[in-house]
């Protein structure tokens, strides 16, 4: 836990110099200003002002799970231990042919790494376990295309020649596409998805910044989703102003793009919620200028009102500091009709905050494609009300069995989401 404790003291440093942009008297008489409300995809969204409280910096303490321990879900469902042992099990991505691929990163003690399961009876649980590939650069995304296998490194997207079946991953991979890398909190993963005719990749870049204190030179293709051809060509913006998109999948219904985003710090315990949101083609979403619309950020006001002005409004706020990162639709057909297309989150919990917030899976119902209220699904990571957790959320994979896996990176377990029959 030191290597989190001292990335969490330097972003707290980060915080002191960036939030000195504006004067303590300002602060004050904006706390004092009245709350903003915005319309979202499921009702009026009501905000405090900002600095209404400080800005904390709260370090969750990770305890693991004891023997026969694991997190809550709802009743009809029962909670198993799909894989343990991981180091770090950030992302997890099935293969058309149904192996499981997990990437073990985004630590300094990761093996970046991707690690293969095999189910081959297709059961739901793997007879085989081999490293895939290893000698990484801080992996995250991961796709199949045909006989192509993609691995989205922090810094550039790769191709290697692949073969369905294979348990691990022969030859040099050949890099397709440069991305930016490095800057505050790293905002380091790199996701892949691909369109559903494979025409075209998306790839998801964090900020290199909570709201460009390094100047926005530093953020050119970044707080955005790129979209590429599989053989790396003809690079389009997508979307942009998204602060860190990291999940990313298909609404079934409606086919658009949605993404899970992490959104920025240091403007008190209620601002700014993090979200998930449809993303529509040329969509700008506000980051850093403005958030939820056209609310100007303060450390920014008045930089950019050309760009404020066209921030569209997020679908649905998943509250404030969760770090929601996982995201996908569930569409299979093992849980309870009310799942059926709607939509799991997996947040990864706050540190900025002076109550943990997140640590948790929600579920986000959706009618005709159209989102409704979240509500929790998997809970019972928080020990008490205090800063000890056992683990923290992050990935969310809907298994060919109809199952749902869990990622739990700092548990470095799988957890597997089953209906009792």
């Amino acid at each position: 836990m030191k290597t989190t404790t001292l990335t969490l003291s330097l972003l707290a440093a980060i915080f002191a110099s960036c939030q000195g942009q504006v004067s303590k008297e300002e602060k004050t008489q904006l706390a004092k200003q009245p709350g903003n409300t915005v319309k979202t995809a499921i009702g009026d969204l009501t905000l405090p002002p900002p600095y209404q409280t400080e800005s904390f910096t709260n370090n969750s303490r990770v305890i693991g799970w004891e023997q026969g321990q694991t997190p809550k879900a709802p009743e009809g469902f029962t909670v198993t231990k799909f894989a343990d042992g991981l180091e770090n099990p950030r992302n997890t991505y099935i293969a058309p042919n149904g192996d499981i691929f997990v990437v073990e990163s985004g630590t300094r003690t990761s093996k970046n790494q991707i690690t293969i399961f095999q189910d081959k009876d297709k059961d739901g649980k793997f007879e085989s376990r081999n490293v895939f590939i290893s000698g990484l650069s801080q992996p995250y995304g991961m796709l199949v295309i045909g006989n192509t296998f993609y691995i989205a490194n922090t810094e550039g997207v790769y191709r290697y020649a692949y073969k369905a079946g294979q348990t691990k991953l022969e030859g040099k991979g050949k890099k397709i596409l440069d991305l930016p890398a490095g800057g505050y909190n790293n905002h380091w993963t790199r996701n892949l998805i691909a369109s559903t005719d494979n025409s075209k990749i998306y790839v998801s870049v964090g900020s290199a910044s909570n709201v460009g204190e390094y100047g926005m030179d530093k953020e050119v293709r970044r707080a955005a989703i790129l979209e590429i051809n599989p053989d790396g060509s003809d690079e389009q913006l997508f979307a942009s102003g998204i602060r860190n998109p990291v999940g990313m999948d298909w609404n079934p219904i409606t086919k658009e793009l949605w993404t899970a985003v992490n959104e920025r710090d240091g403007l008190g315990d209620d601002l700014v919620p993090d979200y998930i949101t449809s993303v529509k083609r040329g969509g700008f979403y506000g980051w850093p200028y403005s958030y939820f619309g056209q609310i100007e950020d303060p450390r920014l006001k008045g930089q950019k009102p050309e760009l404020v002005k066209k921030a569209i409004v997020p679908d649905v706020p998943v509250n404030s500091h969760t770090a929601s990162l996982g995201i996908a639709f569930y569409t299979g057909n093992q849980f309870p009709d009310k799942y059926k297309n709607g939509a799991f989150v997996g947040q990864h919990g706050s540190w900025n905050r002076s109550k943990l917030s997140g640590y948790k899976v929600l579920f986000v119902p959706f009618k005709d494609g159209k989102p409704g209220q979240p509500e929790d699904f998997l809970t019972g990571f928080v020990q008490g009300d205090n800063s000890r957790v056992h683990g923290r959320p992050v990935d969310v994979t809907v298994m060919n069995d109809g199952s749902l896996l869990v990622n739990d990176d700092s548990g470095n377990t799988l957890w597997q989401i089953s209906a009792k029959k």
